[in-house]
């Protein structure tokens, strides 16, 4: 068999001591195994040495490693998201599902068309006839409304005049006639500029109408190169089974494959995997380069797959491997909660880090559920909510009025909160604000991302308590309660840039994440006096007390 040059062996030092993983990555989250860091860093000694590819790479792209099997030999593949320097293929790295722009002409041809199209929309908003007409019109009103104008003052004063000969004994029958003449008159004057408007409108009219033309014609030659670019890509999976995008995105909500489907890292990996005979063993997708300004990436962390691109994909292609169990499937079930504070008014649980909140989709535990059994026969109501990562407080209402009094009280902002987290880096400011608006990422649930357009207002103060072997011990006092707020304040640019230690969505994943909701400051819906609930901090805790007495 001739060699293959996209297949990099690991070196018996690399393997030596490293158990190979017994089940494949669950792509939607996961640690990455000790190989698949190894290979990241292959592959990013690669990049740098490719000084033709500096800038782009800069700018930012998701690369992917996919350990694998062969003939008794373990190394790796690799791949990049979408193109690289306008190409789908380069040495190195596994080629795309499928290429747009090789040379079967089966895009190009298609895509000049619409491209045709385009610079004929283009031309016809500058065409000088169009911008002639626009113009005219612009002094055609300009000039109708002085003279209008002018005219409906001149009526006024005749008005006036007339009034005063009526008194004067005037005959009414003239008077009444002059009246009658003018109010013809301004009809005559308004119809007359009408028409000269109407005119150059009708020569905008007829160029919106082309332009309409042009835009229908390339909505639906798009729609139709893009279902026949995504019959192309043919995914297969573990059991030698093969479906198009089309037939794979049938099925889900959207019902059809979102604009760059299939060209992510992981499908790309699998593909090759799968056609040339090499087992996955496991996978992970890292950043390179720079930060976007709304989503979190920071240069050589690992990222889960994308949800709206490759959640199907994913599913498909990974039929027929053994692969980890989705940890939303597997709360554990034996884990103790523990009562922090409890009136016949109010409930304050513990959380546990991996459980969720509430139910979700999947039928799994969730804390919610745990304290309904614990007071069986009650009506219980979850005032706010934890990430399923965070551990920490949470407030119940033992009825719907408290539970409606507390929600307010948050909404207000009168419920001060407190979390303890450690980050995965050091920062320089020992206390701030941070500001950054969030809204739900539509393509990459349930991430956030900053949107200064669309986001909904989000505010952190917070205050680091210490810096030991490059990580920093913070406090968090979130003013709002966005979703996900901390974390993306945590790693976003413009917030700390340093993510939240185990952040498996915008840091690094670890054993946990460390995020814990230590202190609630709260007046009693009731009786008014303040309260203060603390849960103990499951980590670091000596640092945190030793170096701030609020704790």
């Amino acid at each position: 068999m001739q060699t293959d040059s996209r297949f990099h062996k690991f070196t018996d030092d690399e393997l030596e001591g490293i158990d190979l993983p017994s089940l494949f990555t669950y792509p939607f989250n996961y640690v990455p195994h000790e190989l698949c860091k190894i290979a990241s860093l292959h592959l990013t000694d690669y990049l740098n040495s490719r000084s033709d590819w500096k800038k782009e790479l800069q700018a930012g792209k998701m690369m992917g490693v996919l350990i694998v099997k062969h003939n008794n030999k373990i190394g790796y593949l690799t791949a990049y998201s979408g193109n690289l320097a306008h190409r789908y293929n380069h040495e190195y790295f596994v080629p795309a599902v499928c290429d747009l722009l090789s040379s079967d002409g089966f895009f190009a041809p298609q895509e000049a068309v619409i491209t045709g199209i385009n610079k004929m929309i283009d031309q016809e908003l500058v065409n000088p006839e169009r911008l002639s007409a626009a113009d005219s019109i612009r002094q055609c009103e300009l000039t109708a409304n002085d003279e209008i104008n002018a005219y409906k003052q001149l009526m006024k004063e005749s008005k006036v005049r007339r009034d005063i000969m009526r008194k004067q004994g005037y005959d009414e029958a003239a008077l009444i006639a002059e009246s009658q003449f003018q109010k013809a008159q301004l009809r005559r004057l308004q119809k007359t500029w009408a028409e000269r408007i109407d005119k150059f409108r009708a020569i905008i009219t007829n160029s919106d109408n082309k332009i309409k033309a042009w835009k229908e014609e390339r909505q639906q030659r798009s729609i139709a190169l893009q279902r026949l670019v995504f019959e192309r890509f043919v995914m297969l999976n573990a059991n030698g089974e093969s479906k198009n995008l089309n037939e794979i995105f049938s099925t889900t909500p959207q019902g059809s494959p979102p604009s760059g489907a299939g060209e992510c890292a992981a499908p790309k990996l699998l593909q090759y995997a799968y056609s040339n005979g090499y087992q996955p063993l496991a996978m992970a997708e890292f950043w390179v380069g720079k930060s976007p300004k709304d989503e979190v990436r920071h240069h050589g962390h690992f990222y889960p797959s994308c949800k709206a691109k490759c959640e199907p994909i994913l599913q498909w292609m990974l039929q027929g491997l053994n692969v980890e169990p989705n940890p939303l499937e597997n709360t554990e079930k034996n884990v103790k909660i523990d009562i922090l504070y409890e009136d016949e008014w109010i409930i304050a649980v513990d959380k546990p880090e991996g459980m969720l909140s509430v139910p979700g989709k999947l039928s799994v535990d969730s804390l919610q559920q745990r304290v309904q059994k614990m007071f069986e026969g009650e009506e219980i109501h979850i005032v706010h909510r934890l990430d399923m990562a965070t551990s920490g407080i949470l407030l119940f209402a033992r009825s719907s009025e408290i539970h409606k009094r507390l929600q307010a009280m948050f909404k207000s902002h009168k419920i001060k909160k407190c979390y303890a987290a450690i980050l995965d880096g050091e920062i320089i400011n020992n206390d701030g604000v941070i500001d950054l608006p969030l809204v739900l990422n539509p393509d990459d649930r349930p991430r956030q991302m900053v949107s200064y357009r669309y986001g909904k207002p989000a505010i952190t103060h917070y205050q680091t308590i210490d810096i030991r072997n490059g990580k920093t011990f913070i406090l968090f006092y979130p003013i709002t309660g966005r979703t996900h707020q901390l974390r993306v304040h945590s790693s976003h640019c413009d917030g700390l840039n340093t993510p939240i230690l185990g952040d498996t969505l915008y840091g690094t994943a670890n054993n946990r994440l460390y995020l814990h909701a230590h202190r609630i400051d709260v007046k009693h819906p009731i009786s008014g006096k303040e309260i203060t609930i603390v849960s103990p901090i499951p980590f670091g805790r000596d640092i945190f007390m030793k170096n701030n007495n609020k704790l």
